[in-house]
């Protein structure tokens, strides 16, 4: 392995000091080990490829592509795959394979679920895909496919908590997950593709009912949260989203309660799915299995009555990869190893972002340390966008932090995120077409976002050393005065720009201001 040389700009680099976040991992020999890896994941109703690079604890998608296949059309009458879905799902796979290959990608994991290992064809179709792609199938069973799904939320969500439901064409499977495990997990005949073969609604709806009732009864029912995983389930949060007018078009994490899950399907039977498909711009042969899929999901929340329901962007696919990592990567907070990322690639002087945190950490110090995460976030964010044209940096800053593919992150957290970085390039957020998405935060919210991001605007040109050697914020929350006090060494740095921007940051706080020498 190439000997990592620490940057010189880096404070990480002279000190073991890393507070809660631990040291960097991007030269850890398991870290780099997961670099590129592949999974190609064999569904009822699609094949997807994905190949994941980057950070090691929250990767980015390197590449990513989906084809319908339906393998598990008209299973419920023949038992068999369907003849049409084989051939599509044998061409994509010689594809992906061939894809995989030259992207360096190892290693390449493929998983297959409900309609490979139910259909009596399956071992057939197993076979074949390894002598025509030299792929290995790894076929599992309804539980291990829970576990997985289950593993997928916790790479997004370390320290979630509640069941986690992953709906694909032919199963639908539960799983317990708390304390970063997976505990008990089930697996049901509930997929739509399966539910297309009953046949009657009134006989679709007893099946749906008998089996969710057995499933109340062993997973138990008041769960904290219910986390949806799956095409089809992602599919009715987007149509929800349309419905409530909602601004921040981002699945993952988009939150529900059980009423919002009513109203949108009564909302796609009153609609129909030819008007629905028009809004939203779901793909026919997904739109298809939506109706069904609904009257899957409002049994089930109806029966379990889970406090709050959460889309899942991350599932099996993320699961294989949380499958590969050892402990002490699990253990990583997603998002704060995904900004440290960012800033080593993009960032012109990697490292600052931890000093300057440690700049305009005394502004928020009765601040939760879930507040402080997301500041920490922010400092580390706040320069990777740096060869934007200026002109629209704030805007690419907003952007990057609200649609950026990052693990653990509520939408309020994004948008804070957002706002904070809009304002470290700009005071003014006027006019902006953010707007119907700063509306998700609070008033208090929306102030203290100002707030970092014009502490981050200051303390960014300052100095390109470390900020805290040079000078000190002191905050007084109760007298509303901010005070900097400055090293001797450090009188030169305050121009006229540099004393600009520290009265801004004073008038975002409402406060009286002034700037002292340090006293040693």
């Amino acid at each position: 392995m190439t000997q990592h040389i620490p940057d010189r700009h880096d404070p990480d680099a002279a000190s073991d000091d890393f507070g809660p976040f631990g040291r960097p991992l991007f030269d850890d020999p398991d870290a780099r080990a997961l670099e590129r890896v592949g999974v190609i994941d064999i569904g009822s109703n699609s094949v997807r490829l994905v190949v994941f690079d980057g950070a090691a604890r929250s990767p980015a998608y390197f590449f990513n592509e989906k084809v319908m296949c339906g393998l598990g059309r008209g299973f419920a009458a023949t038992g068999r795959l369907d003849p049409e879905g084989r051939t599509r799902a044998l061409a994509a796979l010689r594809r992906f394979a061939k894809l995989a290959s030259g992207m360096g990608a190892s290693p390449v994991i493929a998983v297959a679920t409900a309609a490979v290992r139910e259909a009596s064809d399956g071992p057939e179709f197993r076979a074949e895909v390894t002598r025509e792609t030299g792929l290995r199938m790894w076929v599992v069973n309804g539980r291990e496919e829970a576990r997985l799904s289950a593993q997928g939320v916790l790479l997004g969500w370390p320290g979630a908590e509640g069941l986690v439901s992953d709906i694909g064409g032919s199963s639908m499977e539960l799983a317990k997950i708390g304390k970063g495990k997976v505990g008990a997990r089930v697996s049901t005949r509930l997929g739509p593709l399966r539910l297309q073969g009953l046949g009657s609604k009134k006989a679709i709806r007893a099946e749906i009912e008998e089996t969710i009732a057995a499933q109340v009864a062993e997973m138990g029912m008041h769960h904290k949260r219910l986390f949806l995983v799956g095409g089809s389930w992602r599919a009715i949060g987007r149509i929800d989203m349309e419905r409530r007018g909602y601004p921040l078009h981002v699945l993952h994490e988009y939150r529900m309660d059980p009423a919002d899950i009513r109203a949108t399907i009564a909302h796609i039977h009153e609609t129909g799915i030819d008007a629905l498909r028009a809004q939203t711009g779901i793909g026919e042969a997904r739109m298809a299995l939506v109706p069904l899929a609904s009257l899957v999901l409002g049994t089930l929340v109806r029966k379990l009555k889970p406090r709050e329901i959460a889309v899942s962007s991350y599932g099996i696919r993320e699961g294989m990869l949380y499958q590969q990592m050892p402990q002490h990567l699990r253990d990583r907070d997603p998002l704060i190893e995904a900004c440290r990322f960012a800033e080593r690639k993009d960032a012109r002087m990697p490292g600052f972002g931890r000093a300057l945190y440690k700049f305009v950490a005394p502004l928020f110090k009765k601040e939760p340390e879930s507040r402080h995460r997301i500041l920490r976030a922010a400092c580390l964010l706040h320069d990777v966008s740096w060869r934007t044209h200026p002109d629209y940096r704030h805007e690419a800053c907003f952007d990057n932090a609200t649609r950026a593919n990052l693990g653990g992150l509520t939408h309020p957290e994004r948008v804070f995120l957002g706002l904070a970085l809009l304002h470290r390039y700009k005071n003014s957020r006027a006019g902006t077409r953010f707007e119907g998405m700063i509306g998700i935060l609070s008033e208090p919210e929306i102030a203290q976002a100002e707030v970092l991001g014009r502490a981050m605007r200051f303390g960014a040109m300052f100095s390109a050393q470390k900020p805290n050697d040079l000078g000190e914020l002191r905050w007084f929350p109760k007298r509303r005065h901010l005070e900097l006090r400055l090293s001797d060494s450090a009188r030169d740095l305050m121009g006229e720009v540099a004393v600009a921007r520290f009265k801004s940051l004073a008038a975002a706080l409402q406060a009286t201001h002034d700037i002292g020498r340090r006293v040693p």
